[in-house]
C-alpha cells in the first residue's frame, strides 16, 4: 500500500508517516519510481507508535522499546521493562513539578484576589 493508504488506515497524517520513518520506527519499500510502499502489518505498527506517542514517549525511546516488538526475547522485554519504568518516574516527576507550580499560581491569585478587595473597599 502506498503512504496515503497507510495514513488513512492508521489514523495518522502523511507527515506523521514519513516522520515516524525519518526516526527510524517504521521501514518502507522504494518502488523504483522512489514511492514508498507498505504491508498491512505496518498499520498496526502505527496505532503501536501512536499509542506510546500518546503515553507521552519520544521518538527516541519509542526507538529504544521497539527491539520489544520486532524481536521478541526476555532481554529484550526486561529491557523495555526497565526503560518504561524510567519514562514513568520521569513523569512522576514532571507531575510533581506541575502540582508546585499550580500551588504557587494558587497562592499568587489569592494575593491577588486580597489586593483586589483592598482596592474595592477604597474606592470612592
Amino acid at each position: 500500500m502506498r503512504i496515503g493508504d497507510l495514513a488513512a488506515q492508521a489514523g495518522v497524517s502523511v507527515r506523521s508517516v514519513r516522520y515516524y520513518e525519518e526516526q527510524g520506527l517504521l521501514t518502507s519499500v522504494r518502488s523504483p519510481g522512489g514511492q514508498r510502499h507498505y504491508t498491512d502489518k505496518e498499520v498496526a505498527r502505527v496505532r503501536f507508535i501512536q499509542r506510546l506517542y500518546a503515553a507521552g514517549l519520544s521518538s527516541r525511546t519509542i526507538a529504544e522499546l521497539l527491539p520489544c516488538v520486532d524481536s521478541p526475547s526476555a532481554n529484550n522485554a526486561d529491557a523495555a521493562w526497565a526503560r518504561m519504568i524510567e519514562e514513568r518516574d520521569r513523569i512522576t516527576a514532571h507531575l510533581a513539578e506541575l502540582t508546585r507550580a499550580r500551588d504557587a499560581l494558587d497562592q499568587l491569585m489569592e494575593i491577588n484576589r486580597v489586593h483586589r478587595a483592598r482596592l474595592a473597599d477604597r474606592a470612592p
